[in-house]
């Protein structure tokens, strides 16, 4: 072998050719990976768990740590299919962008048919567990709703209208409401509740990511609000507008909860002072529409939804006997709950 072939062989970096093979292998798999949209999934999967906890300190008899287990798999898979398969139909406006045109369609790592193929396979592997493994049917339909409504109708309206923000909104919505219907299996008050304030926070938290980005959303051909905001100010105005609704629907869960389960002081109080974080940085990006500004009102969209999550638990558990821990009956089969005629209100 020349010196030439040797260097050739081993590249530039000294790896031999099984070496060279094993990094594509693992870079492969990372790029699979990103697909799911990683980061985006833990807050995801955090809110099924926290639906399902929650479902179990309203019902406790209807509560299994194997319902909560199968949910968050589930569900994940499920948000991991529909992520995969919106950078498919948005690989070409990706590459527009410097923020995303490194992902692996755009950067020409994966194939759009490997990576369909790959979205697809986690939804049906997802959606079967759903399916599956719950004693309900309903977080199941409502995970596959989510997807097709994530996938063919938000993803589309992004380079239609700027009312995309608020469309995608709805199936952003549901991860709370899967955990809580693979234990109930009903959509009642405390679920819509939980849909609601998700709902409206997720639009003044969009808006900020939209405005840090809005030149790389207008070079895309992106319908977005801060593209045709100049100044601004109306995306502020619209952050304020929302973030005080929030305050207002943050409070639903004492008019939507059992009479009996509804929450206390603990809530009430810590999901004000969340909410009146999130509007004072909504307030100051109004005074000052700076990508600065815009980016501390992220990061307090994102402090938010956990601690509203948060002070709801530790409120609903200061009357909740107690949940079994989860390696005590994590199979066993759940009681069987009372028609719907017997129950409590």
């Amino acid at each position: 072998m020349t010196e030439a072939e040797a260097s050739e062989s081993q590249g530039i970096t000294g790896q031999t050719a099984p070496d060279r093979a094993a990094t594509r292998r693992h870079s492969a798999g990372r790029d699979y990976l990103e697909l799911t949209k990683p980061r985006i999934a833990v807050l995801v999967l955090i809110s099924v768990a926290a639906g399902a906890y929650l479902a179990g300190q309203l019902f406790p008899d209807l509560f299994r740590w194997a319902l909560l287990i199968h949910a968050v798999v589930g569900a994940g898979l499920v948000a991991g299919g529909a992520s995969a398969l919106n950078q498919v139909l948005e690989r070409q406006t990706d590459a527009l962008m410097p923020r995303t045109r490194n992902r692996p369609l755009p950067a020409g790592r994966l194939t759009p048919l490997a990576a369909t193929a790959f979205g697809i396979l986690l939804g049906l592997l997802g959606t079967l567990e759903l399916w599956l493994f719950l004693p309900s049917p309903a977080c199941a339909i409502a995970a596959v709703l989510t997807l097709l409504g994530y996938v063919l109708v938000y993803t589309p309206l992004k380079t239609v209208t700027d009312l995309n923000t608020i469309v995608g909104a709805a199936p952003g919505a549901t991860p709370p409401i899967l955990g809580y219907l693979a234990v109930t299996g009903k959509m009642d008050g405390p679920a819509w509740s939980l849909f609601l304030i998700l709902f409206i926070w997720q639009i003044p938290h969009f808006l900020a990511i939209a405005w840090m980005y809005r030149d790389q959303y207008a070079a895309a051909g992106m319908r977005m609000l801060t593209v045709r905001d100049a100044t601004g100010k109306s995306t502020g105005l619209q952050m304020v507008l929302y973030c005080l609704a929030l305050l207002a629907v943050s409070l639903s869960p004492v008019l939507l909860f059992p009479p009996e389960r509804r929450p206390g002081l603990v809530y009430i109080v810590g999901s004000m002072l969340s909410g009146l974080m999130f509007l004072a940085a909504a307030i100051r990006f109004l005074k000052s529409p700076t990508v600065p500004q815009a980016r501390k009102a992220l990061r307090a969209s994102l402090l938010h939804w956990p601690l509203v999550l948060g002070f709801l638990l530790m409120d609903q558990a200061r009357a909740t006997p107690g949940l079994p821990p989860p390696s005590v009956h994590l199979l066993q089969e759940p009681a069987k709950a009372a028609p719907p005629e017997e129950r409590k209100p």
